[in-house]
């Protein structure tokens, strides 16, 4: 069966209903052609593959067997994987335990978290357990979710509360058996580990000085662990500001985060998030204070936060838990990973399908993606096109032609309404939200962006090592189609007078090429007499 799985399990018409075209569309071919006749992408290479899932069969494609940089659009393969391995309905489970009896408001012991792997305790969760999200994550500068950004652990410090328990004589401490933690993931910085608590994260909102006045400063969540100590300045309206963070580890372990730079006047708030260095003590020190306020006293967690390997494995029973904080299905936070391309969740899933399913605590990355291998390889796809060694596109290298025929197969499998759920929409929301806005195709191209970049300090630029757009669309007869588009290898500079800075140019040199090739099979034929049909 192809189209009518395909259309119920994965392209519903209602959403990707043909876009009309009033006149001629420029083809895919042109569109391809126009956009390599810019000087700024002189030095650049371009892949495109356009496949019909309708008819099995690629229309189109232009170095489609060449290996690309892919960037982000490498998370289609891990969370398409982790739905199809863990399972969409899959829920983490983080029980807590004490380790001791509860006697006139005493517990004596200690508080363990048993960390799972769960992506989001945070105050991601809404009432319908839903997961919100804005289209620029915080870690990635935007501004939080409003509400508590820890309250799956507020709660649960109001639960012990409840019990009846005043004083803590113990410590608090966090299990990470699950896997080791301490790997950074290299695009936001987070650090990876079985605990994540509002992604590892500390938002530092920045608010301008009236006049010359000092930057006020918010911090969240407040932790004891870690003291900020503001020395910004307000600078002039209109310059570009800048953050430093500069951190210091007090005997006591505290970690001391000095902001310096400036902030322009009358700019708007800004998020300057700080990564903890250590996921497991940030938990037990987000515990303790959530603790404190809720009137239960407890010296303070031990001093890196973690319980030794097995030292407590006779307390995790029945009768000393505490909770079991469960969460959304795994379906909810593959939608949040793909829409807002969430670097740490991305980057912990290897890891956690090395863990639950491979049963590794050592190299449980490496496990994982063996795993994603194996199911590849029996998905019958050609791995000689794919090249992956994280989970969020750090280092991986894909052709075109790998990835649509990945795509296709995942229009087939009993996940795809979870897995295309997740991908953003074309000038509607996500890291799609502001391209291709006032496009005929706008609301019709389903895709994951990725970006890959370094700097050019020889020529203050911007290297683009690899961007990336893979996703779905329908051509205006209704066929239904997947594509993969790679822009590499270009050099985005300032210039003066058109876009400012190298930053603020990079969209419109990068992103918006491939946003138009991907309208352009929307709302326009793929090739036109002359094209010459496909090529490589």
């Amino acid at each position: 069966m192809k189209l009518a799985p395909l259309r119920l399990c994965c392209l519903p018409i209602a959403i990707l209903a043909p876009v009309a075209a009033a006149g001629a569309q420029t083809s895919v071919a042109e569109t391809v052609r126009q956009v390599q006749q810019d000087p700024e992408l002189a030095h650049s290479r371009l892949g495109v593959e356009i496949y019909s899932l309708d008819k099995s069969a690629v229309l189109f494609s232009q170095d489609g067997d060449k290996f690309f940089t892919p960037g982000s659009t490498t998370k289609l393969v891990t969370e398409g994987a982790a739905l199809a391995l863990l399972g969409s309905d899959y829920r983490f489970h983080t029980r807590v335990y004490r380790t001791g009896p509860i006697k006139a408001g005493v517990l004596d012991g200690n508080i363990v978290i048993v960390a799972s792997g769960d992506p989001n305790l945070s105050g991601r969760v809404g009432p319908d357990g839903k997961l919100g999200f804005v289209d620029e994550d915080h870690d990635y500068g935007g501004m939080p979710l409003p509400g508590d950004p820890v309250a799956p652990l507020t709660k649960l410090a109001q639960q012990i509360a409840s019990m009846g328990v005043r004083r803590i004589t113990g410590s608090v401490l966090i299990d990470v058996g699950l896997f080791a933690e301490g790997n950074r993931e290299g695009g936001s910085g987070m650090s990876i580990s079985p605990i994540i608590v509002n992604d590892n994260t500390i938002d530092v909102l920045v608010t301008p000085g009236a006049g010359t006045q000092p930057p006020m400063v918010r911090t969240a969540p407040d932790v004891s662990g870690v003291r900020f100590v503001n020395k910004l300045t307000t600078g002039a309206a209109g310059t570009d500001p800048a953050i430093e963070q500069i951190v210091a580890v007090l005997p006591d372990g505290t970690r001391e985060v000095t902001l310096r730079g400036s902030v322009p006047s009358g700019h708007a708030v800004i998020n300057s998030p700080y990564a903890v260095d250590s996921p497991s003590r940030f938990a037990a020190d987000v515990l303790v204070t959530q603790l404190r306020k809720a009137g239960v006293a407890v010296g303070k967690a031990a001093p890196d936060g973690r319980a030794d390997s097995g030292a407590f494995t006779a307390s995790y029973r029945p009768d000393l838990l505490v909770t079991d904080i469960v969460s959304p299905p795994l379906s909810e936070d593959v939608r949040i990973t793909l829409k807002v391309s969430q670097n740490l969740h991305a980057a912990t899933m290897p890891y956690l399908i090395g863990s639950l399913l491979g049963k590794a605590t050592a190299n449980a990355d490496q496990r994982g993606l063996a795993l994603i291998h194996d199911w590849l390889e029996k998905a019958g796809l050609d791995l000689s096109g794919a090249v992956q060694a994280d989970g969020a596109g750090g280092s991986a290298d894909f052709t075109p032609d790998f990835m649509v025929h990945y795509l296709a197969y995942m229009a087939k499998q009993a996940c795809c309404p979870a897995f295309y759920a997740g991908l953003p929409i074309l000038g509607k929301d996500g890291t799609l939200a502001e391209v291709g806005r006032d496009s005929k195709a706008a609301g019709h191209v389903f895709a994951k962006t990725g970006t890959y970049v370094s700097s050019d300090f020889l020529n203050d630029a911007i290297f683009v090592d690899g961007k990336g757009l893979a996703g779905y669309t329908t051509s205006p007869s209704g066929e239904q189609l997947a594509f993969a588009l790679y822009l590499n290898k270009v050099s985005v500079r300032a210039r003066a007078g058109a876009g400012g800075s190298a930053m603020s140019r990079m969209s419109h040199v990068v992103a918006d090429p491939l946003g138009a090739i991907a309208a352009a099979a929307n709302i326009g034929p793929i090739t036109t007499s002359g094209d010459g049909g496909v090529r490589q």
